[in-house]
């Protein structure tokens, strides 16, 4: 049997050989890849951070409501949408073997796949107030939830599209791309927020169109880049357009499990918002800011496991699994440090954060920003946990280790956090099912319950990655 070092036919990624023959992790070439996904991740949560700033702008009502459909959205975006998601490790493989036009092809299949699940999507968005009646929230709550789900659910169909794009260009290496495209979504989402919710008085639903509008203006943009000569000439990205029905079917199976991973954890999370919310405005609206502080600190480190993602990918197609392990140890490292000094950091400027995000004249602003401090200490514990999560997490993904991930993950969200969290957080006769032990610790306590499920999904994810059973799968 050959090695993978005898196999080995193209450049390593990110490697570096000495004056004696030894490899070793190039981190200028790590960091140089890794920065534009960081750049990318951070735009992104500027992006969540913008849309709560113009909602808390409303009211205190608005912000809980988007809280209680946030994670339920990307819910729905990541079950319909997880063949957008199978495009980066279709592509890092494809491009560390040297089969171009494969990587091509593997976009204009997950555009392909957009269009075939866009009725899915709108059927999704018709039965918005179905999926959120047996959660017993406030009829204003739920009235201002549901304007704002509509338009956001019934379009995401081309995120997924703009997904499958830009998977292009991170599995290349050319996350740059990715960077310009994702900076003029925010952009045009800001400016979006501002014309259509206050000038134009749609309210919260303006902020669900503002982000439809940009993200088409933001595929359109994308795909001109991938159909441009310089791309063309060595992918012929113009060519490779005709659907492949046996390929398609073969990236849903890979896709699927993927996007279930990350659907089954924000199930739970929606599950936990909707708990917070269910308790009340303040708890429901402190909880939805919280939530999107604390993504100062994941979104950068998923941009670093992203990196991760490609170069374990590209490693993998060009024949090392050694060095692909390698590599995956030391962003798990690297996402694991950052997280846990970002998550104390944000936590130590807490307050004055949330303050940010609610209006002084509100009469609840002070009880959000006194109950979102305590939270933010609370997240801090768990983000060490997280890093790990994410950098073991992605780095499976680059190998296309997606099934077993996501029966962890399904496991550990819907059986060990939510029932935790509901336990934790109503009184009894509060909550949702009766019977089980209620000990009324509000959203204080559904934030605990959060730190024990993050804990124990990075430890699995980690040991995952220990096992090395992803090095047995072979993708086409």
């Amino acid at each position: 049997m050959t090695t993978d070092n005898a196999t080995r036919r193209f450049e390593l990624p990110a490697c570096r050989v000495d004056a004696v023959g030894r490899r070793h992790i190039d981190w200028q070439v790590v960091v140089s890849l890794a920065t534009p996904f960081i750049a990318n991740s951070a735009i992104q949560a500027v992006l969540n951070l913008t849309d709560t700033w113009f909602i808390g702008r409303i009211s205190t009502q608005d912000v809980a409501a988007v809280g209680a459909v946030y994670w339920l959205v990307l819910v729905v975006i990541l079950l319909l949408g997880g063949v957008g998601l199978a495009v980066q490790t279709l592509v890092s493989q494809a491009y560390g073997a040297g089969r171009y036009r494969r990587a091509a092809q593997a976009v204009w299949l997950a555009i392909w796949a957009s269009l075939f699940v866009a009725p899915a999507f709108a059927a999704s968005a018709l039965l918005g107030d179905r999926i959120l009646a047996p959660f017993g929230l406030d009829p204003q709550i739920t009235q201002a939830a549901l304007d704002y789900w509509g338009p956001r659910v019934g379009f995401a169909w081309i995120g997924v599209a703009l997904w499958s794009v830009l998977g292009f260009f991170n599995g290349i290496g050319l996350p740059r791309i990715t960077l310009i495209v994702t900076l003029g979504v925010a952009v045009l989402n800001a400016v979006g927020n501002q014309i259509l919710i206050f000038e134009l008085g749609l309210g919260i639903a303006g902020a669900a169109w503002a982000t439809v509008a940009a993200t088409a203006i933001g595929f359109c943009g994308a795909l001109a880049i991938f159909c441009s000569a310089w791309i063309g000439r060595r992918y012929r990205s113009r060519l490779m357009w005709r659907l492949r029905t046996r390929r398609l079917l073969e990236q849903f199976r890979l896709g699927f499990p993927m996007g279930l991973l990350f659907a089954a954890d924000l199930l739970g999370f929606a599950l936990f918002q909707l708990m917070q919310v269910r308790l009340s405005a303040v708890d429901g609206a402190a909880t939805q800011i919280a939530m999107m502080l604390t993504s100062i600190a994941y979104y950068p480190a998923a941009g670093l496991a992203m990196a991760g993602t490609t170069l374990v990918g590209q490693s993998i197609g060009a024949g090392d699994r050694s060095w692909a392990r390698r590599l995956g140890n030391s962003i798990i490292i690297a996402c694991m440090a950052y997280m846990a000094l970002t998550g104390v950091v944000i936590a130590v400027c807490g307050r004055p954060l949330m303050a940010l995000f609610v209006d002084a004249g509100d009469p609840l602003a002070f009880e959000v920003v006194a109950l979102g401090g305590l939270i933010l200490w609370i997240a801090a514990a768990y983000q060490l946990f997280d890093g790990m999560n994410l950098g073991a997490s992605f780095a499976l993904r680059g190998a296309g280790d997606a099934f077993v991930p996501a029966t962890m993950v399904i496991v550990l969200s819907w059986f060990l956090f939510v029932p935790i969290a509901h336990v934790l957080t109503f009184a009894p006769g509060a909550g949702w099912v009766d019977g089980l032990p209620q000990y009324g610790l509000g959203a204080t306590g559904g934030w605990i319950a959060a730190v024990i499920y993050i804990a124990a999904l990075g430890i699995s994810m980690l040991l995952r990655w220990r096992s090395q059973a992803w090095e047995r799968l072979r993708l086409r």
